[in-house]
Formats: structure tokens, C-alpha cells, sequence
């Protein structure tokens, strides 16, 4: 299966179990990425293979016909969709354990991502247990893989129990300050990855992001040093960053005639130069807006701040290399 297709599919999955009501095709249609840009006829060939290959894989998709709608709705009911209670052997529980911390293609956390967004931006209530990364309760949680270079010395470090020395740069800051810490984990949350331990130079138990951690990851001091205290949450670490990212406004420029979802998510938009208009778009994490510009190609421009622009400059050079 291409990765075109099997990215419709699982945007086509998130879509119907995050609505709360069921969608018509043509609302799937403009919801759902991969759908959008297919003539009438194309689309609804397409729409009718990927209904009857979910179907076939087990994923239930439920026909609603309203009286008083012309057209049939669509929505997957998450009680059919979930799988019953389970039992697993010690072993088999921790292999599933350790496979559940990887994603295996991060670009699906952002397409997911960016599902979810448009169905809001068309107007569409849904239900943010779904694809949010809310906890194990979710239908679908975001992860993504372990391509963070940081990430097989953190692992090893744990596993060591080693203390181990880095270079951090701070959330909406290019400051970058050398950090020590014990490492008690390595925990995805949201779409990404991050260390939850102990840092020596705060005095705290903190978390970081593996995303911000620049240059090599060094130990220091002997295996075995490191003890977990009992009882640690390492998700409820996660839940709570080591800094607090404040809101901000970032300055787009957008492609006249493109890019819907964006201007109605945006706080204002205004007639631009050439072809261009600019939109005012709030965000907290520069990383995570970078995600959402790339996937818009040649339609958008960061102009401001800095850190967002760069954010998708490291992503476009990343994507070319």
C-alpha cells in the first residue's frame, strides 16, 4: 500500500470517529486530506474502496440515513471500534508495551493532526479523546518514531541507569544551557517524544523534549548510579513540561485563494502584496506549527518570529536532504 493511500485511510478513520454526528461524502470530502483535490466521480470511487478495505480489516463503518437528510451519514461508533477486554501473559504485555511507544511514521501524526483541524475549521464538532494523545483512553494516540538523534543514548542511559549530560534549548528561546540528569524515562506524549528525570542543576524533577536537545548526549559517571524513586509518574511528569510555553502570535503569509482551514482558524486575516495575504495565527509550540506549515508547501510563509521561521526551515531542508 502506498503511503499516499494508507495516509487517506487512517485520516478517514480519525474523521469518523472524531465527529459526534454523522458526515455526508461531501463533507468527508472536503474533511478529509486526499479527497479534497478528486473530481466528483474519482471521489466517489475512491471513497467507496477505502470504505469497503476498512471494512474488510475489521474497522466497522456505520450508514446513518436521516429522514430529513438526502444523503446517508457516515461515522464509526467507537464501541464497536474498540477492542473487548484482553488478558496478556507478562512477556506478551511488554513486548505490546515497548511497540506501543513507537509510531512508525511520524508524517501520519501530522496528517492526523491536520485532519482533526480542518474538521473543526469546516465547522464539524469532535471529540477530542479521539487522536489527541490524551492518555491510554484514547482511540488514537499520536506517537511518532525514534528519529530524534538524542534518542538511543537517552534509551541506553535508562536502561543503564546513567546520568547523562546535554545541551537544551528552552521552549520560545534560542538560549541553549547545558543540563545534567538523572534519567528515569523515556515517555511519548502528543505526537512527541521526551526524557523525564531528575535535573541536577535545578534541584527538580524535570521533563525535555527530545526535539530541543542539540549536539551529542554524553554520561557521566558510572551504570547503576541512577535510582527511581517509587511510585514516579512518568506521564504526569510529561503533562507538565519543564517550561511553560505561552501563547504567541505568528504572522503568515498565505496564497490568495488557498489554505481555508488556516484563514478560519486564524485571528484576523489581511489583503496582501502580490498575490499574498497575511494571516495572524496563535500557537504555543514553534516545532508544532512547523509541522502543520511545511505540509502546506509553497501556499504559506512564516514570516514571524523567528523561531517559528526556522522551525520550518529546519523541516523543509530535513524533507530536500
Amino acid at each position: 500500500m502506498s503511503r499516499r493511500k494508507t495516509e487517506r485511510l487512517l485520516n478517514l478513520v480519525i474523521c469518523l470517529l472524531a465527529t459526534r454526528r454523522p458526515l455526508s461524502a461531501e463533507q468527508i470530502r472536503h474533511a478529509v486530506p486526499g479527497y479534497d483535490r478528486e473530481g466528483d466521480e474519482a471521489f466517489q470511487r475512491m471513497f467507496e474502496r477505502d470504505k469497503n478495505e476498512l471494512r474488510e480489516i475489521g474497522i466497522p463503518i456505520d450508514v446513518v440515513r436521516d429522514p430529513w437528510e438526502d444523503e446517508p451519514g457516515y461515522r464509526i461508533e467507537r464501541t464497536s471500534y474498540e477492542l473487548p477486554e484482553i488478558t496478556l501473559e507478562p512477556d506478551e504485555a511488554a513486548v505490546l508495551g515497548l511497540a506501543a511507544q513507537v509510531w512508525q511514521r511520524a508524517s501520519l501524526a501530522e496528517a492526523a493532526s491536520g485532519a482533526l483541524l480542518k474538521l473543526r475549521a469546516g465547522g464539524v464538532a469532535t471529540d477530542d479523546a479521539v487522536g489527541t494523545g490524551a492518555g491510554a483512553g484514547g482511540a488514537l494516540e499520536l506517537r511518532v518514531d525514534t528519529r530524534d538523534p538524542a534518542f538511543p543514548a537517552l534509551w541506553d542511559a535508562v536502561r543503564d541507569r546513567r546520568v547523562v549530560r546535554f545541551d537544551y534549548r528552552g521552549a520560545g528561546s534560542e538560549s541553549v544551557r547545558s543540563r545534567t540528569v538523572e534519567p528515569w524515562g523515556v515517555v511519548s506524549r502528543r505526537g512527541r517524544w521526551y526524557l523525564a528525570g531528575f535535573d541536577r542543576d535545578r534541584d527538580a524533577p524535570r521533563a525535555f523534549r527530545l526535539s530541543r536537545i542539540t549536539g551529542q548526549v554524553t554520561t557521566v559517571g558510572r551504570p547503576g548510579a541512577v535510582e527511581v524513586p517509587p511510585g514516579v509518574d512518568l506521564r504526569a511528569m510529561v503533562g507538565f513540561p519543564d517550561e511553560a510555553m505561552e501563547e504567541r502570535v505568528a504572522l503568515i503569509r498565505v496564497r490568495q485563494g488557498t489554505c481555508e482551514g488556516l484563514r478560519q482558524l486564524a485571528r484576523s486575516v489581511h489583503p496582501g502584496a502580490g498575490g499574498w495575504d497575511e494571516a495572524e495565527l496563535s500557537f504555543t509550540d514553534p516545532e508544532r506549527l512547523a509541522g502543520w506549515m511545511a505540509s502546506l508547501g509553497s501556499d504559506v510563509e512564516v514570516a514571524e518570529p523567528p523561531d517559528a521561521r526556522e522551525a520550518v526551515i529546519r523541516r523543509l531542508k530535513g524533507a530536500l536532504a
